[in-house]
């Protein structure tokens, strides 16, 4: 086939699409600062002070600074059969998003499922899973432990007990155990 016929064989689906709408311009004016869109990466939050702290009525802990808003909660549903641990992390969620949520302390490494959730007036991330599950061991020991959200910073919580016997206390119903039997032995030891 000659170019020319080639050409304007060509030519001839194009002519049948009509013309186009030219795409809207966006001036940027390079010497001047502009404001980032919500959806750029956030920096992690300094936590040097940060703590854990039980909630009043003992069905939660969060992990954050001194009167501020909290970073991370564990939530326990003992409503729920089995018992449930919700993990929430408290960053800015998108309605509709999902994301991997890996947790790495204590010799374990886990990768949460969690979900944008509006929850309690903000857009927050969560997943549940039961809490017998072996993932929730991260928060078992007493060593430090790193919490990594994409695009939302990277927690650096500090060992502590507390996320340990939360998780312990949850899964076995909401009843103390063996922790008041080793503090009346630590008592009587000591006296």
């Amino acid at each position: 086939m000659p170019r020319r016929a080639l050409a304007f064989a060509l030519l001839i689906p194009l002519a049948a699409c009509g013309e186009a709408e030219p795409a809207p311009v966006q001036q940027v004016r390079l010497d001047q600062p502009q404001a980032a869109p919500p959806s750029v990466m956030a920096s992690s939050p300094d936590t040097s002070e940060a703590s854990w702290l039980v909630d009043e009525s003992g069905q939660s802990i969060s992990f954050g600074n001194a009167d501020e808003a909290p970073l991370l909660t564990l939530a326990c549903r003992l409503d729920a059969e089995p018992p449930q641990i919700s993990i929430i992390r408290h960053a800015e969620a998108r309605p509709g998003l999902s994301a991997l949520f890996p947790v790495l302390g204590n010799g374990t490494r886990s990768r949460f499922m969690v979900d944008a959730v509006l929850s309690e007036g903000e857009w927050r991330w969560e997943g549940s899973l039961p809490a017998d599950d072996p993932q929730l061991d991260v928060f078992t020991g007493a060593r430090d432990i790193t919490a990594t959200l994409p695009g939302r910073g990277m927690l650096e919580i500090a060992g502590s007990r507390i996320p340990g016997e939360f998780v312990t206390w949850c899964r076995a119903g909401g009843e103390v155990v063996a922790a008041e039997a080793e503090e009346e032995e630590e008592t009587e030891a000591n006296e």
